[in-house]
């Protein structure tokens, strides 16, 4: 997908000064699935998530506290109704990767490129195009594949997970679009009460979830897990969305996506080349496939 021109973007020449960070915070994005999974038990995901957004939340807020003023009641609202949404979205992730593969976890959840414009296609009563259902149908087979690498089993409880996060990303794409208030809402603001609304969810579960608390699990981290810790909450979290927006200011929303979308590959290659996934020659097929058909389906929807 080619770029687009807009005012004040940098000149070809210069592209790679934009672009970097942006590659950049795609390769964080694909490692977080190897550091979440490293950092987290079944027992404790719900403690790690609030560590991981506790630690974040108090950076976004300091750097948007005017703007956080500045909202209405009713972006207020529909800011914590998409919190809500986002805060099914890691759990159903956080889950997830506890349950499966780092490989599989990033090439699964990479299907909300294709889910999103058939959802919207559904909303709007449009028909796909040919390419589109192509590209969305070799991207279902290249899951199919990718979890069935070891031969064809049921898929675990994991892949099945990322898959239904993968749908609630979709539902948060959709909702974002069509809530009148939010749309007119400043980014930093939104996301600062997006993700207050996650800590508040993730803290309410853990007190009755039975499980251990936040300061239990914190105090039982040893150096590793604590810094990947750190890589979710800071890099992961805080980077990502300051270079973004940064980024959007400076070259098309279009180059943004196309370097973010290679979220699955950097996936892939931690969870192969760090993680010690093994995904056997039927699981990289499918990989590929995924990988193809993604990206096949945000050019034809570019």
């Amino acid at each position: 997908m080619s770029s687009i021109a807009v005012p004040g973007a940098f000149a070809p020449r210069r592209a790679w000064h934009t672009d970097l960070p942006v590659l950049l915070v795609a390769v964080c994005w694909g490692a977080s699935y190897l550091a979440a999974k490293d950092v987290t038990t079944a027992r404790t995901v719900l403690a790690v998530l609030v560590l991981r957004f506790a630690l974040a939340l108090p950076l976004l807020a300091a750097a948007g506290h005017r703007s956080l003023r500045a909202l209405t009641a009713a972006q207020w609202r529909g800011a914590a109704v998409l919190g809500l949404i986002l805060s099914g979205i890691f759990l159903l992730e956080t889950y997830g990767v506890v349950h499966t593969s780092a490989t599989n976890a990033g090439l699964i959840i990479s299907l909300t490129m294709v889910f999103t414009p058939l959802a919207e296609a559904a909303v709007t009563r449009t028909r796909p195009t040919a390419p589109f259902l192509g590209a969305a149908g070799l991207s279902v087979l290249g899951v199919v594949l990718l979890t069935q690498g070891a031969g064809f089993t049921r898929p675990s409880a994991g892949d099945l997970l990322m898959l239904l996060a993968a749908f609630a990303r979709t539902a948060h794409v959709l909702v974002m679009a069509r809530t009148r208030a939010v749309r007119d809402a400043d980014t930093l603001p939104l996301t600062t009460v997006q993700l207050g609304t996650c800590v508040t969810v993730f803290v309410l579960l853990s007190a009755v979830g039975g499980g251990p608390g936040p300061w239990t699990v914190a105090a039982g981290l040893d150096g590793r897990r604590w810094a990947g810790l750190l890589f979710l909450a800071v890099l992961c979290t805080v980077f990502a969305f300051f270079v973004q927006m940064w980024a959007v200011r400076r070259t098309s929303p279009s180059r943004v996506g196309l370097l973010l979308g290679t979220e699955p590959l950097w996936a892939a290659a931690a969870g192969i080349a760090l993680g010690g996934d093994r995904l056997g020659a039927v699981g990289l097929a499918g990989g590929a496939l995924v990988l193809v058909g993604t990206a096949w389906g945000r050019r034809v929807t570019g």
